[in-house]
């Protein structure tokens, strides 16, 4: 399925109604950051958390909200259109906030890199960027960029992780059967990916010089530090006097990036808050990233 394609068929979705229209738009948020920043949605896939993400949207309110790529996937789209009510819930909170004031902007990522060639222009509100400069309420300037330009997989060999990309998403799918037989035992969440990437060492690595890579980068264009995802591994610390902050992802993590009136940053794990349905009687634990 080509791009335009892809494009017609999303905005053939949007046309229906969204969950807010149906119940009033009544929302009521019980917290207020000055700034978020999610990404890593995939948006179009059986794995995408969007009910937690409806949920998070609905109960967070912000002056600046960015999108930092992989929000919709269009590479499992482009393989077998998916795309139930709830992932429309989500594209209309998302144009609703910006309707109601919220600065949404969106940085395009690898698996939506369709809409890179729509850079500078503005969608029902959202603004789309090819990366942007924050500066926080204390005066440090933030990159924010999705950050797959600095994996080599995605750049060099491509094709490999189109194939990297088909096994995670049959990795979700065992994840859901096993962990349905969990909550049957009344077991915790488990995450398979975790304990796969834990167990092998290329992935460790593979994070860590990540990180390195884009701290380096952060440092060369002058800044004090860099918002990104990709990874789908939440993470807030210094490397060699550059702030990382890598704000997850809401296939697994269920992870935001938040910043506070004063300026200080927070990593949100909204697993803490949310429940899956089929896992009620469980305790949901933190799940850690997968690389896609």
């Amino acid at each position: 399925m080509q791009h335009d394609q892809l494009l017609t068929r999303a905005a053939a979705a949007l046309a229906s109604p969204d969950a807010d229209s149906l119940d009033g738009g009544t929302d009521q948020p019980s917290r207020r950051f000055r700034t978020v920043w999610i990404s890593d949605i995939h948006l179009g896939t059986p794995g995408c958390q969007a009910e937690a993400l409806l949920e998070f949207l609905r109960e967070v309110e912000c002056e600046q909200l960015f999108l930092v790529g992989d929000i919709i996937d269009g590479w499992q789209l482009r393989r077998n259109w998916y795309w139930p009510q709830a992932h429309n819930d989500v594209v209309q909170k998302l144009l609703r906030k910006a309707r109601k004031g919220c600065r949404v902007i969106f940085i395009p990522g690898n698996h939506d890199e369709f809409a890179r060639k729509y850079v500078n222009h503005d969608f029902g509100g959202i603004e789309v960027a090819q990366e942007w400069i924050h500066e926080t309420a204390d005066g440090r300037k933030l990159w924010v960029t999705h950050g797959d330009l600095f994996d080599g997989v995605i750049q060099c060999a491509k094709w490999l992780a189109h194939v990297g990309d088909t096994a995670y998403e049959f990795t979700l799918k065992l994840n859901s059967y096993l962990n349905r037989l969990r909550a049957r035992l009344g077991l915790p969440y488990w995450s398979l990916s975790k304990y796969l990437k834990l167990k092998v060492k290329r992935a460790v690595s593979f994070i860590s010089d990540f990180e390195i890579a884009v701290a380096r980068e952060a440092r060369k264009r002058g800044v004090h530090g860099v918002v990104c995802g990709h990874i789908h591994h939440a993470e807030l610390r210094e490397i060699d006097g550059i702030l990382y902050a890598n704000d997850g992802d809401w296939v697994e993590s269920l992870t935001a990036l938040v910043e506070h009136a004063d300026g200080r940053l927070e990593i949100l794990d909204w697993s803490e808050h949310h429940r899956r349905p089929a896992l009620k009687p469980a305790v949901l634990q933190t799940s850690a990233a997968a690389v896609a």
